[in-house]
């Protein structure tokens, strides 16, 4: 898995199209977890109950876990409709995403490569359309600090755009600070070093 951020949906879509008398309906949610992708699946199979197929795929977390994957055909022929739609969703580098392709069949069968074209190539052309926002991941840094080197804690939670979590004013001022994950390493380097070694931040459970 990477530390770096990753594209997620900013918001729901749905995108249709006809192919040869069948409707193809898109939907796309945003879900984070397994479950929540299963059950936005559910929520699709609730809304479109006349449907023939609900064929689905997701990738639930970040986009390079392959533990938070799933596809089903829903009744398609083996191979023609989930794997097609997670080969797009993969291959698309967004996380957290779950697409239920909807067919209503037209009454002309499409043959195996037809379908892979018409599952696959729905998803892409819903995917063009979707609109995304970045996942930024974070790391818990607990830290002790002195007043006086308060400015510096300061000017790194600007230049790193990390922020307090948790923060209580006593003697000292103790707390936790958000750092973004992939600058954790260089963030306590340099609040090490600029403090002349008064503040040392460890990750947080360590």
């Amino acid at each position: 898995m990477t530390l770096s951020p990753y594209l997620i949906p900013a918001n729901p879509l749905i995108w249709e199209q006809e192919i040869k008398k069948s409707r193809f309906i898109a939907y796309i949610g945003h879900t984070p977890t397994p479950e929540e992708a299963k059950a936005f699946v559910d929520s699709i199979r609730a809304k479109e109950p006349t449907a023939r197929h609900h064929c689905w795929a997701f990738v639930a977390g970040q986009p390079s876990d392959s533990r938070v994957l799933g596809f089903s055909d829903d009744g398609e022929p083996s191979g023609t409709a989930g794997k097609p739609m997670l080969a797009q969703l993969q291959g698309s580098g967004i996380g957290e995403i779950t697409a239920v392709v909807v067919r209503y069949f037209g009454g002309i069968k499409l043959g195996t490569g037809g379908l892979v074209r018409a599952y696959g190539g729905t998803l892409s052309m819903a995917l063009a359309e979707l609109s995304l926002t970045e996942r930024r991941l974070f790391s818990e840094l607990k830290v002790t600090v002195q007043y006086a080197d308060m400015p510096v804690v300061e000017f790194l939670l600007a230049e790193y755009k990390a922020h307090w979590q948790k923060v209580d004013y006593g003697a000292d001022v103790s707390g936790v600070l958000a750092v973004e994950s992939r600058d954790v390493s260089d963030f306590c380097a340099q609040l090490l070093d600029r403090s002349q070694g008064r503040v040392v931040a460890k990750l947080l459970g360590d």
